[in-house]
């Protein structure tokens, strides 16, 4: 079966940051040619360690094309549109007053593309919030994550960005339908994906679980995450000072873990259930750490490798590819970039049989853009000169190369 389903596909990324870049940059993994529209200063994840590029743009950005346009320009909006002719999706995440302003909006672009697939990732779909702003981390507070997620009693943030990526990756769903599916009517080629939605949609178990709850026993009783509803599976400290995380989900592996690390609850019938072990939390948390805080990593993974349970070492970021499981071929994706070396996970279920492309410099293909649109030199010229278009490279603004050390 073929890896890259969309090859021959155009399609133009209108954003920054991680929603709509995500999306890209699956569609990119899937075969698609992606092209970067980006403003003279760049995206900003470009310049966001020490100058250079954040991981971000390290992750997601591999293998597009950089088309660098100012679209407040009248030339410079011409030339996009030039684009937008030629493409087959458009996914980006504006601000709504941002397409508004410059005349993007998929009304605009389906003047000149009426077949194109238009996708705008934004804060809220249709509703009463339709054209309020959202991040990330809104989306995460108004849609209980960040009450369930505090930090000595204050609502916070989860590290990671997590609703903008899968924001990214139901727009993709969303795109494969409708190449899937071509509907007929213009309209019906407008996509929204709102990160609120999204974080609704994620929810989804919470919220049907609270509701549960408030029928059962007639109180918002919250669904209790596994750490929480069962006891003896989280993650415990072994002698050396390493961490286990141990899946003990039920009765059987309960039975296994105490067998495997000769705890003297073995056995114990009070402790043989579930619901017994809950009325005992104290006790059997104390009974875990106690018995993992014995042995060293090494010992308590092989035995609870023998007696067949779920468990993993709670392995630091720098750690993380040095995984023999990471390094199997297929996994990760090398490239050189700007004189380091990057290894980026590769998209699950395919293969990094494709030449590895680094991210682009910003405006790197520009002038070939344009020349495959049809702008002769003089225009190609007129545009650059005029700062409508750029062609930039290592060294443009905010690009000074990161250095090492010493």
């Amino acid at each position: 079966m073929s890896q890259r389903p969309l090859a021959g596909r155009r399609v133009i990324e209108l954003g920054t940051m991680i929603a709509a870049p995500f999306a890209t940059h699956i569609l990119s993994q899937l075969g698609a040619e992606v092209i970067k529209i980006e403003p003279p200063s760049g995206d900003t994840t470009r310049a966001l360690v020490r100058g250079g590029p954040s991981g971000t743009f390290l992750a997601y950005n591999h293998g597009k094309k950089s088309f660098c346009i100012d679209l407040a320009r009248p030339d410079g909006l011409e030339a996009f549109r030039r684009l937008v002719a030629t493409a087959d999706i458009l996914i980006h995440n504006l601000a709504p007053s941002t397409t508004h302003k410059l005349r993007i909006t998929a009304e605009d672009l389906a003047e000149v593309n009426p077949t194109l697939l238009s996708c705008h990732i934004r804060g809220y779909a249709a509703g009463p919030q339709h054209d309020d702003l959202a991040t990330n981390p809104v989306a995460e507070a108004a849609t209980g994550v960040m009450d369930d997620h505090r930090i000595n009693g204050r609502p916070s943030r989860l590290g990671p960005s997590y609703h903008d990526q899968f924001a990214g990756a139901y727009a993709v769903i969303r795109i494969l339908a409708l190449l899937l599916d071509p509907p007929a009517r213009i309209e019906d080629r407008r996509i929204e994906i709102g990160l609120y939605e999204t974080g609704l949609h994620v929810a989804g178990r919470d919220l049907a679980g609270v509701q549960l709850k408030m029928q059962l026993l007639g109180r918002p009783e919250k669904e209790g995450g596994g750490e929480f509803s069962m006891p003896g599976y989280g993650a415990y400290e072994t002698r050396d000072g390493r961490w286990l995380y141990l899946l003990v989900l039920t009765d059987a592996h309960w039975a296994k873990l105490t067998r495997a690390l000769a705890m003297p609850e073995a056995g114990d019938p009070g402790l043989e259930r579930l619901r017994e072990r809950k009325k005992v939390r104290e006790r059997v948390e104390a009974a875990v750490s106690s018995a993992v805080g014995a042995v060293d990593f090494e010992e308590a993974s092989a035995r609870l490798r023998a007696a067949g349970l779920g468990f993993t070492e709670v392995v630091p970021l720098e750690r993380v590819l040095d995984a023999p499981q990471a390094r199997h071929p297929g996994k990760l994706r090398a490239y050189a970039y700007r004189g380091f070396g990057f290894e980026i996970p590769e998209f699950p279920g395919g293969s990094a049989d494709e030449p590895s492309l680094p991210p682009p410099e910003i405006g790197a293909h520009s002038i070939e853009l344009m020349t495959a649109l049809g702008l002769d030199e003089t225009q190609r010229a007129t545009l650059l000169a005029a700062g409508a278009v750029v062609a930039g490279g290592p060294d443009h603004f905010p690009w000074a190369p990161v250095r090492q050390k010493g």
